[in-house]
């Protein structure tokens, strides 16, 4: 889905382990990359294949979507303007936790999975200290404005400074986000954090009040002004 991996996995070696992620990885992206004319959901899209014959995982997947517009008062929705079905925004880190399970079925307890800026990370790393996300500068990505500890927890970021304006405000059609730059969510796992970051993201200036309502989550966002606000707890998962 046009998104960098990365994998690391302490210990001895595991070669066969990471590529196992990385087939399990290009699996995903074959059924759901909508830049793909042979992916099931550009079937879909195409009216090609019914509902009753949509795979296991994709009706997984619609139905954590549905469960997200629900909780989100329908910020965070999966058909686009042009009536096309994307659920890239909850793909992502609903892989990437997929993909930590397989891991940790395999007995690992200390490992890191990043996909497209989207972090899930267990145990320590290979200096027996906590691993760390940093949160870029959307001004300019080669600086690193905050650095997380997320000690178990799942890291999404969304934003328009590396795909442009991608995220629409759905209750006004076509209206791109234009308040904020970068938000980033903490969450339970790295797929609450995910849907939730999309959809918060989509509430423009009020996305980062929505995180700081809902339990469980931590957020920080930046403004197209440089201006940054963090939810409460947010501090606490900064100290190493």
């Amino acid at each position: 889905m046009g998104m960098p991996i990365t994998i690391e996995v302490c210990g001895a070696s595991n070669d066969e382990l990471i590529e196992t992620v990385f087939d399990y990885f290009d699996h995903i992206d074959r059924r759901f990359s909508t830049y793909r004319a042979d992916s099931e959901i550009t079937a879909i899209n195409r009216g090609d294949v019914p509902v009753v014959a949509w795979s296991g995982e994709m009706t997984e997947v619609f139905a954590l979507a549905q469960q997200t517009k629900d909780e989100t008062d329908g910020y965070f929705d999966i058909r686009k303007p042009d009536g096309s079905l994307d659920p890239s925004g909850i793909v992502k880190g609903w892989a990437i936790r997929n993909a930590a399970a397989i891991v940790q079925r395999a007995g690992i307890r200390d490992f890191f999975i990043e996909a497209g800026g989207d972090v899930q990370s267990c145990g320590k790393n290979a200096s027996g200290r906590d691993w760390s996300v940093g949160i870029r500068n959307p001004f300019n990505t080669q600086e690193i404005v905050k650095i997380v500890y997320p000690r178990g927890r799942g890291v999404a970021t969304s934003g328009s400074y590396v795909r442009g304006q991608h995220i629409y405000n759905p209750h006004a059609v076509g209206s791109p986000i234009q308040e904020i730059v970068s938000l980033t969510v903490i969450g339970a796992d790295v797929l609450e954090a995910d849907r939730f970051a999309t959809a918060a993201f989509a509430m423009g200036r009020d996305g980062i009040l929505f995180i700081e309502q809902t339990p469980g989550l931590e957020g920080y966002v930046i403004d197209t002004n440089g201006r940054a606000t963090p939810t409460t707890g947010f501090g606490a998962l900064c100290l190493p």
